[in-house]
């Protein structure tokens, strides 16, 4: 006869550290939530005013601010990097950029292996013409979340990263 102890299956006992942490992932989901909030607003006000999307927006402004001193040029992957997206994903959205001449590419004078990527004229006033409506979408957009309890520590938080808020 098998002893009651020996009936039941026992299960290991649960470390501390082996348990979810609601708080963390609840955190996480807030987070991602203000993100894609963002994201989304800013969106729509750039494709209607602009006819560009966030990460076009994106890779203008991080190219928009090479200079021809000591690593001042971005390289693909680390442009693909700054943008969050895959380098095939990066190189793809360069080449409809260039298409548009928004970017031109150019042989590295000192490695001709390397290929640099610029912003245009005509991608520079697109830009700057895209800045103020990019600013305004976000401070829009992160009203709106600041009004939500579950993402106003989140927005409090985004603001305090702008020196001029402070």
């Amino acid at each position: 006869m098998t002893r009651p102890e020996q009936r039941h299956e026992q299960r290991p006992a649960q470390r501390p550290e082996q348990r979810p942490e609601p708080g963390l992932a609840q955190g996480w989901c807030a987070l991602s939530a203000l993100h894609d909030r963002i994201e989304a607003h800013i969106e729509r006000a750039l494709q209607a005013a602009h006819a560009l999307s966030v990460r076009e927006f994106s890779v203008l402004e991080v190219l928009s601010r090479q200079h021809d001193g000591d690593g001042g040029h971005v390289r693909m992957n680390e442009l693909a990097d700054a943008v969050v997206l895959s380098q095939s994903a990066t190189t793809r959205l360069v080449n409809r950029l260039e298409d548009r001449g928004l970017l031109t590419r150019y042989l590295c004078p000192t490695d001709r292996r390397g290929i640099y990527t610029d912003v245009t004229d005509a991608g520079r006033r697109l830009l700057d013409e895209a800045r103020p409506t990019n600013d305004a979408a976000l401070r829009e957009a992160l009203d709106d979340a600041e009004r939500r309890p579950e993402l106003a520590p989140l927005v409090a938080a985004v603001r305090t990263l702008n020196p001029e808020h402070a």
